[in-house]
């Protein structure tokens, strides 16, 4: 991973490489080449300018890295038929998706909440229409995309029995998965974009180091044990509660992501764009939040399956009643609410908000958090400096009046 983040540093002219509208990806990318030095964001009509469009390409970026990963989720532990109506999930392309193939990780999602595969399904859906809305807005514009699944979509998917054996952006089986957002949400004297050295625990420590799959690679992880709640043996339980988890991390990035970002557009439809979004990423990370804490105190070694990394996870009672005031304040479960603090200035007081919502590099430290993640363990040096050309335009972006 380090090798790939010095490839950050590149800097090449990629003009050419801008065909019909679209950013022709692989070996040539659109980069910082194209857009040069810094510059404003004068918005003209209903023309987008610049720095708009590059902020609105690199999203359209996001969104479909988020598409990629949370279709993942939905082909292994998403609702199916519940009686009510039938799932139809289509992808942005609108091509159906299939749903709810491991019945057993479902199960273990389930000891979560009772209504998580109807969320992963939902969330799945809205990703899709986010990464299919930004793309058809961009080239209503005029302006170039970003197709990231012609060349990059080359991972490979799980071999649980069912799921289509298509190539994919993300990978969902060797993560580092940070959970300090836990912490830093409910967090009443410390905020990011206040002290960025400040360090925020991890409410699962364990997930924060080695790496972790989220989703069962091979139909032998998916195991039943009786003598379990729901029938659902430890190792699946473990991989199902990882999920749950790296849910709140995905979607909180979002919640941060979209208010950085519309610091610096000008175009009113564009801002109206992004702060129509943004709260959508917000509902889901409400969501995740609350369901994650349902975690059964469990403690599971990744040794003797298909892909196993040999790390160990450990979930603990994050109400323990032995806690201190100050750990029962950090972790208690039902605290899902951000907590008040410190915004702009301590002289204001205390406030409740979204956290870090800082717009100064905000587009490349969401790739690093990304990266750090292990979500694109596998892929092409081009992968990574596409990300990287595309963080560094919408970053240039300005806003003046």
């Amino acid at each position: 991973m380090n090798k790939n983040v010095h490839l950050f540093s590149r800097s090449t002219n990629r003009r050419s490489f801008l065909k019909n509208g679209t950013v022709a990806a692989g070996a040539a990318t659109v980069g910082a080449g194209l857009l040069g030095k810094e510059f404003p964001a004068f918005a003209q009509g209903d023309s987008l300018t610049r720095g708009d469009a590059a902020i609105l390409r690199f999203l359209q970026a996001l969104e479909t890295i988020e598409a990629d990963l949370w279709k993942q989720y939905a082909e292994l532990g998403g609702a199916t038929n519940q009686g009510i109506s039938p799932i139809d999930l289509k992808d942005q392309n609108g091509d159906p998706v299939v749903t709810g193939l491991a019945p057993l990780y479902v199960a273990g999602l389930v000891l979560l909440d009772g209504d998580m595969p109807q969320y992963i399904v939902d969330n799945t859906d809205d990703e899709f229409s986010h990464a299919s809305f930004l793309r058809n807005y961009l080239q209503s514009k005029g302006q170039p995309t970003v197709d990231l699944n012609k060349d990059f979509a080359n991972l490979p998917p799980s071999k649980v029995s069912g799921v289509p054996q298509t190539g994919r952006l993300t990978n969902l089986t060797e993560l580092t998965v940070d959970t300090s957002w836990w912490t830093r949400y409910r967090s009443d004297s410390e905020n990011p974009d206040l002290d960025p050295a400040f360090k925020f625990d991890n409410a699962i420590p364990t997930l924060a180091v080695n790496k972790h799959t989220a989703i069962p690679r091979t139909d032998k992880d998916l195991m039943a044990d009786a003598s379990q709640p729901g029938g659902v043996g430890l190792h699946t339980q473990a991989i199902a509660f990882t999920a749950g988890f790296h849910f709140g991390f995905i979607e909180q990035g979002g919640s941060s992501l979209y208010p950085s970002l519309a610091q610096r557009v000008s175009n009113v439809e564009a801002l109206r764009i992004l702060l129509s979004i943004g709260p959508t990423e917000t509902a889901h990370f409400q969501t995740w939040h609350d369901k994650a804490g349902n975690a059964l105190q469990i403690t599971d070694v990744d040794t003797g399956f298909p892909g196993s990394t040999g790390a160990t996870v450990s979930f603990p009672n994050l109400n323990d009643p032995h806690a201190t005031t100050t750990q029962a304040d950090e972790l208690q479960t039902n605290l899902i609410m951000p907590e008040p603090t410190f915004f702009l200035n301590k002289q204001f007081g205390p406030v409740s908000i979204v956290r870090p919502t800082e717009t100064e590099n905000a587009a490349m430290n969401a790739v690093k958090g990304l990266t750090a993640d292990g979500l694109f363990i596998g892929q092409t040096p081009q992968f990574f400096e596409l990300l990287q050309d595309l963080a560094a335009d919408a970053d240039r972006a300005r806003r003046e009046l």
